[in-house]
């Protein structure tokens, strides 16, 4: 994996305020969340910060791989990230929830980090590409 191309992905991601972030469980069904930032973390490493929703950090639990794509749908430009979690931080908490916040389902209560190692980064795009690495 080159660290420029990374780069660029998370530069794209930065100005685009958002990225998608698919997970699977140990049974392989695929879940896809959306997260608003992106940042690098070192060497081939990238931090994603969300109120991840239940499924997505239940998933994480039992299979760490992860699909990240950040996409300008305008210029057609963007990339996938493949990598392995490596960790997961809490850096927020929802303080003086009340029970008019309730609803049926559950709702995140824990602002997360997500540290994941980055494997490949390929093009995404609507036009035709290569998800072979360059």
């Amino acid at each position: 994996m080159k660290s420029e191309i990374l780069g660029e992905a998370v530069q794209l991601a930065t100005r685009m305020g958002y990225v998608f972030i698919a997970t699977a469980d140990a049974n392989n069904w695929p879940h896809v969340a959306v997260a608003r930032t992106m940042a690098l973390k070192g060497e081939g490493r990238v931090a994603v910060n969300e109120w991840f929703c239940p499924g997505t950090m239940s998933n994480l639990q039992s299979n760490r791989h992860v699909s990240i794509v950040v996409w300008d749908a305008i210029s057609d430009t963007g990339y996938q990230l493949l990598g392995e979690m490596e960790h997961i931080m809490d850096i927020g908490m929802i303080d003086g929830y009340t029970p008019e916040m309730k609803s049926k389902w559950p709702l995140p209560q824990v602002e997360s980090q997500l540290l994941i190692r980055v494997s490949k980064v390929t093009d995404f795009k609507r036009a035709p590409h290569s998800d072979v690495e360059e």
